[in-house]
């Protein structure tokens, strides 16, 4: 309770009353009392008052031998910016004033265009009691909007692209229990829709309707082989199949089934996902619109999914083997075969290879290793060994996505063939010109030539102009913040190429438990 102060009649006159604060409340200031005596225009002696307030004891301090004033109980009234509270601080009546009633002060509040929230049981119990003076008094509260939640979708599979097979205790992969494929079945649910809490409306104290934000709603985004419950909430696979989320929408593909690729099958063009329980012979093509799942070895074929590709028993590509993977490739082993995945590549050796990845590329289990041939990831290469005691050529690039690369090589190609093109031709217009100056006569022939050439030239100049233009735009994809790294959990052997971005390192002498990353300028060896 806060201490406060009231007049008072005294014996031939009136004085001011100073009740103590208690329990720990406000004690009374000084400055407050003489602002209240110089607003009620009465005379006193601050002195008098100062010792009075500051004596912190309940005391009258005589003022003067006149009749007491006539000062009923008012308050102080203070309202929230935004109107959603207010609060109340009453001062008591004089000896020979009257307090407020609760009528009262409600017509306050409607003169003050207070229309909601207003606290009546607070309010009644300090006109009903003594009063609860000097303090502020949260007498009006408006209610705040409850706030909604956006819809979201919970989905019933893996959707982490970048889900890595289980690593055994050995430290190989277990290439037979993949958590990275999604099988579903009929009847199965994928997904289901969490709706929207819209919240609920709130008010202010002036009676204004406070509206909640809004939430966002959520609606599914699939392919075929799925259907949506009537109440547009639930999500059913149609199909035995293969699951995946790729962009926000959900995907699934029937699977085509099948012993083994070769003479038998021929090549195998499939909309949905290709499950070959044996091998995969070479010479021969395998194209999913969905996961590529390879029981056995795949030789000098040619594998092509627009999700994961994994083989459970590895890739002897003979030198003609290829892989282009929009997701992820998994294999036990890659020897003289070609991979492109636009997600990561994990295996457990590489030997004589060229690798791209558009996310990293870890080489793990006990063997672990990288020999020979090109190795290109976008974030890093993982692997325990590099290159091999026999000085094999090996290549380890990182810092750039294998695909913006290669088109830049390209790109910078092209724009020194047509630099080429146009020192060629230039001549040849310019001692055209210089002979027409002089008056000299040409024949059709010649007019033809020249006018081809003139052709050229134009049209070359605006190939020039876009591959510059589109240089511009390769350049920005390099990340110069996340030029990438390469770790070595083991051995990295002589004749190992390190490429980071636009940097190089030839290894010269063997090294162990290291790292390469670029360190001021330079691509550096660092301890793991």
């Amino acid at each position: 309770m806060n201490g406060f102060y009231k007049l008072v009649k005294c014996e031939n006159g009136f004085g001011i009353h100073f009740v103590p604060a208690k329990d720990g409340g406000e004690d009374i200031k000084v400055i407050d009392v003489l602002n209240f005596l110089d607003k009620q225009r009465i005379d006193y002696e601050r002195d008098k008052i100062k010792e009075g307030v500051e004596s912190k004891t309940d005391t009258v301090v005589f003022i003067a031998p006149v009749d007491c004033p006539v000062v009923n109980e008012y308050y102080d009234f203070e309202m929230a910016p935004d109107a959603m509270w207010a609060r109340a601080r009453f001062y008591p009546a004089s000896d020979t004033g009257s307090r407020m009633t609760l009528e009262e002060f409600k017509k306050d509040m409607e003169f003050r265009t207070v229309k909601f929230g207003l606290q009546e049981k607070l309010l009644a119990a300090h006109f009903a009691s003594k009063g609860r003076y000097n303090q502020w008094l949260p007498v009006v509260k408006g209610k705040p909007a409850r706030q909604g939640t956006d819809a979201r979708i919970e989905y019933f599979f893996n959707t982490d692209l970048r889900a890595r097979p289980e690593i055994k205790e050995d430290g190989s992969v277990d290439f037979f229990n993949l958590n990275v494929v999604n099988k579903c079945k009929k009847g199965e649910v994928l997904a289901k829709i969490i709706p929207a809490d819209e919240g609920d409306p709130g008010m202010n104290i002036l009676g204004t309707v406070i509206k909640p934000r809004e939430v966002k709603k959520a609606l599914f985004k699939h392919g075929n082989n799925m259907e949506i419950s009537e109440d547009r909430l639930t999500l059913t696979s149609t199909v035995d199949g293969h699951v995946m989320l790729v962009g926000g929408s959900v995907f699934v593909n029937n699977v085509y089934t099948v012993q083994d690729v070769g003479v038998a099958t021929g090549n195998i063009d499939f909309d949905g996902s290709v499950q070959i329980q044996g091998n995969v012979a070479s010479n021969f093509s395998v194209k999913s619109g969905g996961d590529i799942i390879v029981d056995g070895v795949v030789e000098g074929a040619k594998l092509e999914a627009a999700g994961n590709v994994v083989i459970a028993k590895g890739m002897n590509g003979r030198g003609t083997g290829t892989i282009k993977a929009g997701g992820n490739v998994i294999s036990k082993f890659f020897e003289n075969a070609t991979v492109e995945a636009e997600g990561y590549v994990q295996t457990e050796s590489i030997l004589h290879s060229t690798i791209a990845s558009n996310c990293d590329i870890t080489v793990t289990g006990k063997k672990g290793f990288i020999a020979g041939g090109h190795v290109q990831a976008k974030e890093k290469v993982d692997a325990k060994t590099l290159g091999s005691n026999m000085g094999a050529d090996t290549i380890i690039e990182v810092g750039a996505s294998p695909a913006v690369k290669k088109e830049f090589a390209e790109v910078n190609k092209a724009i020194k063939e047509i630099t080429a093109d146009l020192k060629q031709a230039q001549p040849i217009l310019e001692n055209f010109a210089a002979k027409k100056a002089k008056g000299a006569r040409f024949n059709e022939l010649q007019l033809k030539e020249i006018k081809q050439t003139s052709s050229l030239v134009e049209t070359r100049k605006k190939e020039l102009e876009e591959n510059n233009k589109r240089m511009e735009e390769l350049q920005k994809l390099f990340d110069p913040t996340n030029p990438g790294s390469v770790y070595v959990r083991g051995e990295v052997y002589p004749g190992t190429t390190i490429v980071i971005g636009e940097l190089s390192m030839n290894v010269q002498s063997s090294f162990k438990y290291c790292k390469f990353e670029v360190v001021r300028g330079d691509v550096k060896m660092v301890p793991l």
